[in-house]
């Protein structure tokens, strides 16, 4: 099967969705497998990883270690193979609701190669809140046109629904947007806190170890101390007499 896949088509085919999408869905067969879309989201999963990588080294350099780094290139095309089915799932459940004819494989196929925008999407993800809010409505542009091309759903209603549950999920997506980055901020000022803190725990403590030394040189040595020293100090004596009786005898 994989050898009928023409891999260098994908670059046209994701060039077309983006710049002819009325007549490429037009155009669209609507069955002939589900290999062939699924490598087209695989694909467009790694141009996306590839772009968030970069951004990654760029944005995040000192900040993030290399395998966090690197791991949106690994885990976006397979979040991208995972995701199309299920959002296939959901688009082909609405669009029954509205009154299409059409099977599931034709839903995902629809839903397959509107991942042409998400190399797009991924760049102009980077710009805060915007970002999430342009892709959604560049999706919503591209799903209302595969309803209206091969679902024959009447524009005003395509845009209608859409445009609510696309609205839904901008409110939703912002909001957690916001509540992630107020928890960023936190999380970073309270770890600059606690950094302040342990370095004040750390000199107190060297203070204590000094004062504690201080206090050891200025007290008097105690009666152990002072036997231990008399000890050490006739050890010596003795060892110096016998070293100097060792070199009379050799004279």
């Amino acid at each position: 099967m994989a050898e009928e896949i023409n891999f260098a088509a994908i670059p046209q085919t994701a060039i077309r969705v983006i710049t002819s999408p009325a007549e490429f869905y037009r155009e669209m067969p609507k069955s002939g497998g589900f290999v062939e879309p699924l490598v087209f989201v695989v694909a467009m999963g790694c141009i996306a990883g590839i772009i968030q990588t970069v951004f990654n080294f760029v944005l995040y350099f000192s900040d993030m270690a290399f395998m966090a780094k690197v791991m949106s290139l690994i885990m976006m095309p397979i979040f991208a193979a995972i995701g199309s089915f299920i959002g296939a799932a959901i688009l082909f459940f609405i669009w029954k609701l509205m009154g299409s004819q059409e099977s599931y494989e034709t839903s995902y196929r629809c839903a397959a190669y509107l991942s042409a925008v998400t190399p797009i999407t991924a760049l102009i993800g980077i710009i805060p809140y915007f970002g999430t809010l342009i892709g959604m409505l560049i999706g919503l542009l591209y799903v209302v046109i595969a309803s209206v091309e091969v679902h024959t759903i009447p524009a005003k209603k395509a845009w209608l629904v859409f445009g609510i549950l696309t609205a839904v999920l901008a409110f939703g997506s912002l909001g957690a947007t916001y509540k992630a980055r107020q928890f960023a901020k936190e999380a970073e000022v309270r770890g600059k806190q606690m950094g302040e803190a342990a370095k004040v725990m750390q000199r107190a403590a060297e203070q204590m170890q000094r004062q504690s030394l201080q206090r050891q040189q200025d007290q008097p040595p105690s009666q152990e101390q002072q036997r231990q020293m008399q000890e050490a100090q006739k050890m010596m004596e003795d060892l110096q007499r016998k070293a100097q009786q060792q070199e009379s005898q050799k004279r």
